[in-house]
């Protein structure tokens, strides 16, 4: 939207500035050089006729008394060319080319021509029309400037509304809003406000039931569970138990059912996703994997960035880890990590790349799939890697097979307001997060 402003803004000045600048620059040189002809036409009346009252003196002309009406201001006559009744003819001034001329006839016969050099004339029109290109040109700067302003008052509050969806999409249900003072904007942050209030209550709820269910399960598994080892420990007959181990791992894996979907409803409800600058990300990743690629005699290059995502800082921090490992493990040469915007929608793509011998033809398509490895693996890591990225709405890809490039596409954040105004940043990632 803010280029979209800036480009109408530009669009209607440069019109405008055409529209009423050209008529105007022609209508002045127009005026210019009508001034000037009708200024000459004065001036050779004025010598024609002071040049007729000494002839019908008696007085003789000379070249000197013709000479009176030359001047070498720009505007005044540069030439003055005098005929007499009796044929004589009196010049004065160096005739210019090209010219403009003006001539006039008395009653006695004299004929006086009167010459402006032309480039006179195109130096004043020049001028003015210079002076109308600079004020268009001010008028544009002043223009753009107005509207860089008004499109960074209008983009602001929209971009900080997208940061508050997003923290709300992200189960932070109470985002920060506060007045724009746009009435249009402030109606949408109202009612995001009010669904933001719903949705705390329904998650408040749902967490409370996850809870609820978590601690009715649990009792009567675990003390189905003592019982069975009772039931164990005492009985000297084989069968039953048997059959009681038998039922104490059905309990144990129906607990581990229970962990899981309470795992996911938790997940679900209450999503770590913030605002992580990358920086820390990669500079976290660099200290603890530098060592290990300076033993194996390889190089990790992690390049700087200013980038800003929303992502879970420990799920993220894993992500990059099992890339960079399994680069290492199975890739060669350098290893790189990268992140670049993609797109509209202000993306930020991740990639770890390296220079090895690529992912082979028949893993690549089933490479993100669980148990699925090169032999020196558990064929976890990735898995786990892309549901992790999933999680926080981004997705993990095999950009190159060969050589071998994963890229990691996150939500990233506009750059045209400081997004500290707009919602505080996440804490630095903990260096001491649990390994894969």
């Amino acid at each position: 939207m803010r280029r979209r402003v800036l480009a109408a803004t530009f669009s209607a000045l440069a019109v405008a500035v055409v529209m009423l600048g050209i008529p105007l620059a022609v209508a002045a040189v127009q005026i210019i050089r009508d001034d000037a002809l009708r200024d000459l036409d004065v001036r050779a009346t004025t010598a024609a006729r002071a040049l007729e009252v000494r002839y019908l003196s008696g007085e003789s002309i000379t070249e000197d008394n013709v000479s009176s009406f030359v001047s070498d201001n720009p505007g005044s006559p540069s030439y003055i060319y005098a005929r007499l009744p009796d044929g004589t003819v009196i010049t004065a001034g160096e005739e210019p080319s090209p010219a403009y001329s003006e001539s006039h006839a008395t009653d006695s016969g004299i004929v006086v021509l009167a010459y402006i050099s032309w480039w006179d004339v195109f130096w004043q029109a020049a001028r003015i029309v210079g002076l109308v290109l600079a004020s268009g040109s001010v008028a544009i700067v002043a223009g753009v400037a107005m509207a860089t302003w008004q499109a960074n008052r209008l983009s602001a509050p929209l971009v900080y509304l997208a940061a508050s969806a997003e923290q709300l999409g992200s189960g932070q249900v109470r985002p920060r809003l506060e007045k724009t003072g746009i009435e249009e904007i402030d109606l949408v942050a109202d009612e995001l406000s009010r669904s933001a209030d719903r949705m705390a209550a329904r998650l408040a709820t749902e967490r409370q039931f996850a809870a609820d269910a978590s601690h009715q399960l649990r009792t009567p598994l675990t003390a189905l569970t003592m019982r069975l080892e009772e039931i164990s420990a005492l009985t000297d007959q084989d069968d039953v138990r048997e059959e009681s181990e038998k039922s104490l791992e059905q309990v144990e894996r129906l607990v581990g059912v229970v962990d899981e979907l309470l795992g996911r409803s938790r997940r679900a409800l209450g999503a770590g996703t913030e605002l992580v600058h990358l920086d820390a990300v990669f500079d976290q990743q660099r200290e603890e994997w530098a060592p290990a690629f300076e033993q194996a005699g390889r190089a990790l290059i992690v390049m700087p960035t200013d980038a800003t995502v929303f992502a879970t800082p420990g799920g993220l921090a894993q992500v990059l880890a099992t890339l960079i490992e399994n680069s290492l493990k199975h890739g060669g040469g350098a290893t790189r990590v990268t992140a670049r915007d993609s797109g509209q929608n202000h993306a930020v793509v991740i990639d770890v790349s390296d220079h090895g011998d690529g992912v082979p033809d028949d893993l690549a398509p089933r490479i993100f799939e669980r148990e699925v490895t090169s032999g020196r693996g558990t064929g976890l890591g990735l898995a786990l890697a892309r549901d992790l990225v999933t999680a926080d709405g981004g997705r993990l890809e095999l950009a190159q097979r060969v050589p071998a490039t994963f890229a990691v596409f996150l939500q990233g954040v506009p750059r045209m307001v400081d997004i500290e105004e707009i919602v505080p940043h996440g804490q630095p990632v903990d260096p001491r997060r649990r390994r894969r």
